[in-house]
């Protein structure tokens, strides 16, 4: 149950009507971004390879030779998402599968040549999409833009740890 749904418990219609309408009004922004992302990625990227994927590639690019739970750490992804992303690169072929010669528990994805190649040619088509979204801003929206989003990334990274506070002050 969301917090909204639990401060209105059995308040009057108009009450619950209202809660709802912010409630949704909440996630409108964050839905909107989620939409256009799916809309230019699967456009001007790739509608076989997800950016989720994609993005485990790059981590595989910068840093190879990372176990899986930690790409997934990286990633954002839990253990059983960053699972099933590692498999499906696996079976197209764009990832190994190897085990930590210290412990042979970990899994240790690895780039194949045709990984290495598809990354390479996504990573293009990812650095142009990116510049579509903000192309109606000026320089100084722009600006303005990517730094409140990392703001806010910053602080959705915080609810992983609760022992830290979501924010810090100014």
């Amino acid at each position: 149950m969301t917090a909204v749904r639990q401060l209105v418990g059995s308040s009057s219609a108009s009450t619950r009507r209202a809660a709802a309408n912010a409630e949704f009004a909440a996630g409108t922004p964050r839905y909107g971004l989620q939409q256009a992302h799916h809309l230019l990625w699967n456009t001007m990227v790739s509608e076989e390879t997800t950016s989720p994927r994609f993005t485990v590639l790059s981590v595989l690019v910068l840093r190879p030779g990372l176990d899986q739970r930690t790409v997934g750490e990286r990633v954002g992804l839990d253990r059983s998402t960053v699972a099933e992303v590692v498999s499906g690169l696996t079976r197209r072929g764009l990832l190994d599968q190897g085990r930590a010669p210290h412990d042979g528990r970990r899994s240790l994805p690895r780039l194949t040549a045709d990984g290495a190649r598809t990354h390479r040619k996504l990573a293009v088509r990812a650095a142009r999409t990116n510049r579509v979204p903000l192309a109606p801003l000026d320089a100084g929206e722009q600006a303005l833009f990517v730094d409140l989003s990392r703001r806010l990334a910053d602080a959705a990274e915080g609810l992983r740890n609760p022992a830290e506070p979501l924010v810090t002050p100014s």
